[in-house]
């Protein structure tokens, strides 16, 4: 007897929606997890549970008691920590793993495009004085510490009233999806001199990127963190269907 797959879908990607959404229109069992509250009016055809683990020994535990078959691994790019847990409590089940992960952006395509190894580093390649917009989150404020250049900018997608925790930041509010020529009137308006972005790939996050292309702003990518040895990953949807198609 052939046992249906019930696949766990880590979602946090725009992938993660696509998935879900082929995976709803051909009628599989499936259920996803979050590590954090989505951004956006995008949603997924079937609510993800937030589940957040303190090693890969819980995730275990979960996985067990939610009767997965599969693991599609379609996490943030940036959320190491998750796929982490994940491959290894998959491969303590013996149960397939696949990471989704689309192809970062070429820093190579544009002159004024460089980039940084993490944050940190980023940091010390502002220029003092430098108007800089930054979409790197709330919690890597504290790498941007000392600041030389003149304001930072940090993109919020979402709506709070937590004050900016240090005196050279500004928090600047917008709600997804957003596209190049609005980009390109906000970098205008906040006269942006350098915008530094976590390279995720992928069309969704590019407006920004092109917005300071048509402006000639300098672009610092923060690179995206090295993923666990030996994972088998794909970088497009039909790919991973495929792989589900064949469990």
């Amino acid at each position: 007897m052939t046992i249906r797959p019930h696949i766990l879908l880590l979602a946090g990607s725009f992938e993660a929606r696509r998935v879900a959404e082929a995976l709803t229109a051909r009628g599989l069992s499936y259920a996803g997890w979050l590590s954090e509250p989505p951004r956006g009016d995008a949603v997924m055809p079937q609510t993800p549970e937030l589940r957040c683990f303190d090693d890969a020994q819980a995730m275990q535990a979960a996985m067990v008691q939610g009767k997965f078959t599969a693991v599609l691994d379609a996490s943030h790019g940036f959320d190491r920590t998750i796929t982490q847990q994940a491959t290894q409590a998959a491969m303590a089940l013996g149960i397939p793993y696949l990471r989704l992960e689309r192809p970062v952006w070429d820093v190579a395509q544009n002159a004024n495009w460089q980039a940084a190894a993490d944050v940190s580093s980023a940091n010390h390649m502002i220029a003092a004085g430098e108007r800089v917009f930054c979409a790197t989150g709330w919690d890597s404020l504290v790498d941007f510490t000392p600041f030389r250049g003149a304001v930072l900018m940090l993109r919020q997608t979402r709506r709070h009233t937590r004050p900016a925790p240090y005196p050279f930041v500004e928090l600047v509010f917008g709600d997804p999806p957003f596209n190049a020529a609005d980009e390109q009137a906000l970098f205008t308006q906040l006269k942006v001199d350098t915008l530094i972005c976590r390279n995720l790939g992928g069309a969704a996050s590019r407006p920004k990127l092109d917005a300071a292309a048509a402006l000639g702003l300098k672009v610092i990518l923060i690179e995206r963190p090295v993923p666990p040895q030996g994972l088998d990953s794909v970088e497009c949807i039909d790919q991973a269907m495929a792989w589900i198609h064949a469990l």
